[in-house]
């Protein structure tokens, strides 16, 4: 029997502000001008999704510790400086937002300070003030469930009656792990087929989340 949802998880990158798009573009250029050509689509495989430790992993891999500091510097400010140029939310969310009645809360691979950044500049933070977790408070990161099982628990919700909202494979695989349902929104850079799976529903409008919601 599937419990009623009692909590809706948000991913904040690509489900709450349009950041993924200033993200991939920021890892492509620093990936040509540091020596490690990027297509986008080899960063949203990549990268999109998952945390600053797991990214940094991949990029110490491949051009070593020293490059991947100067990499994650690099990208903190030009992402903080395309931000403030003129990061929005996601097209559709903030109406999304207003007509969901259920309790909700934010769970990223993002750190604090970079949420209370983006959310910040979006007038998004005082809608979720007190709710939001970070893959920095955990051991794994996303596809790994600790994070949306950190949530629940800081929030005293069964798992079974969590849905969490992503756009990210990593973001959809660590919901499905951590047995709660996923809705994958497809509006941003990852395609629905990278999206799909069990205990997954893919749409591509914000604005029919709630109705989604209503129907689980």
């Amino acid at each position: 029997m599937i419990k009623p949802i009692e909590l809706v998880i948000f991913d904040c990158d690509g489900v709450l502000v349009d950041s993924e798009r200033i993200a991939a573009r920021v890892q492509v250029a620093l990936g040509a001008e540091l020596g490690w050509p990027l297509t986008e689509e080899e960063v949203i495989n990549r990268f999109i999704g998952r945390s600053s430790a797991s990214i940094g992993e991949q990029i110490t891999a491949r051009l070593g510790a020293e490059t991947a500091v100067v990499w994650r510097e690099r990208f903190e400010e030009l992402h903080r400086e395309a931000v403030d140029a003129g990061l929005l939310p996601v097209d559709g969310l903030p109406e999304a937002l207003d007509a969901i009645t259920l309790p909700t809360c934010v769970a990223s691979s993002g750190s604090h300070d970079k949420m209370r950044h983006t959310l910040g500049r979006t007038g998004l933070y005082e809608r979720f003030e007190g709710r939001i977790h970070s893959a920095t408070e955990v051991a794994r990161g996303k596809p790994a469930p600790d994070l949306f099982l950190h949530a629940a628990r800081q929030t005293g919700v069964d798992p079974a009656a969590c849905v969490v909202v992503e756009d990210s494979r990593p973001g959809v695989e660590a919901a499905r792990a951590a047995g709660m349902r996923a809705f994958g929104y497809a509006g941003g850079l990852t395609p629905a087929e990278r999206l799909e799976g069990p205990d997954t529903v893919v749409f591509h409008d914000m604005r029919k989340l709630p109705y989604l919601l209503a129907e689980q």
